[in-house]
């Protein structure tokens, strides 16, 4: 264990004691460092700090407390290297720094397969496209679309590995490049769900794509967990594109997350008779995310440029054309 440095273990050790996101965590870690906060777990009579509600804060230790074990970190690190999994942390080589931007809710620590690289990439390299499980024919042609054009950009697609949308993002990026797709899963790595896509993960990890996961091996994805990776996917790339989703869809936490980050966020219209489109139709009526028909828009979003929102010439002589008038334009923006 000797490779595995103090900060390291406390955050792994930590990451399986308390709950993804942890508002409580997070603030201690903050305000006392991460070795600091896994110490108050094993000394009942250490004070709270007071940076954090005390009832809260007693209420956390307890049941951190409770979900220690002997030979915790041990077990951990034994399943980490069993697996051939790596371990990412703050502050060392391959930590996405995009992280930083969920303050107090950033993992503590994360787990990986495949490529690292990945996450070391400019933010504006990388793509969320994550959508409706029970996607419709319409969804899954335009994601497939996007997918593989934003790929072959080049671009790195990042999605949960779900049914629907998100596998169907995966395989355009694998068909279109390879070292191209992140798969962000919900349990640990060393039983990565859904099952029925072992191939798929496979493939990714293959080709030179990553896996990852905030839940250590021998973790099953759980309602909670997979509500707080949403903050993750959002966090990690540029943009966040939605294809089609429905009103209840789990999608709309990562757009929400997205658009609370500051980050780029797209909704790709459907037909209005389509349930599965009502999502995207919601968050365009609340002004959420941006109408996204086109990759060139996915563009505009990551490469915010001028040239990127100017109409292209043959428009603009049709605009001028159906409004020759100069003086009937005055005041209008140019185009």
């Amino acid at each position: 264990m000797s490779e595995y440095t103090a900060d390291t273990i406390a955050r792994i050790t930590l990451a399986v004691l308390t709950e993804p996101g942890d508002p409580v965590t997070g603030q201690l870690v903050q305000a006392i460092d991460v070795t600091e906060t896994f110490a108050l777990i094993r000394d009942p009579g250490a004070a709270i700090p007071s940076q954090v509600d005390p009832v809260a804060g007693v209420r956390w230790r307890q049941q951190a407390a409770a979900q220690q074990k002997d030979a915790l970190t041990d077990e951990l690190i034994g399943l980490t290297e069993r697996h051939g999994l790596r371990i990412l942390t703050p502050h060392r080589p391959g930590w996405p720094a995009a992280l930083a931007d969920l303050g107090h809710a950033a993992p503590l620590a994360l787990w990986a397969k495949g490529n690292p690289e990945l996450l070391t990439a400019s933010l504006s390299s990388r793509v969320t496209i994550t959508g409706a499980r029970a996607a419709t024919g319409y969804g899954v042609q335009v994601t497939r679309e996007f997918a593989s054009q934003l790929t072959a950009s080049p671009r790195i697609l990042v999605s949960g590995g779900a049914y629907g949308i998100d596998a169907e993002a995966h395989r355009a990026a694998l068909a279109a490049r390879s070292a191209s797709t992140i798969a962000v899963l919900a349990g640990g790595l060393d039983r990565p769900y859904p099952r029925a896509h072992h191939d798929l993960f496979r493939r990714i990890t293959e080709h030179g794509g990553l896996l990852l996961s905030e839940a250590a091996p021998g973790y099953a994805p759980t309602k909670g967990r997979f509500e707080a990776r949403a903050r993750v996917l959002a966090a990690l790339s540029a943009a966040t594109v939605i294809p089609e989703a429905g009103a209840r869809s789990g999608s709309l936490r990562v757009a929400v997350a997205a658009y609370e980050l500051g980050r780029q966020l797209g909704a790709i219209p459907g037909p209005i008779t389509s349930a599965n489109s009502a999502g995207c139709h919601r968050l365009l009526a609340e002004g959420i995310a941006e109408v996204t028909t086109s990759v060139g828009d996915v563009e505009g979003m990551l490469d915010p440029t001028p040239a990127a929102y100017r109409l292209p010439p043959a428009y603009q002589q049709a605009g001028r054309r159906a409004d020759p008038d100069p003086g009937r334009g005055a005041g209008r923006p140019a185009l």
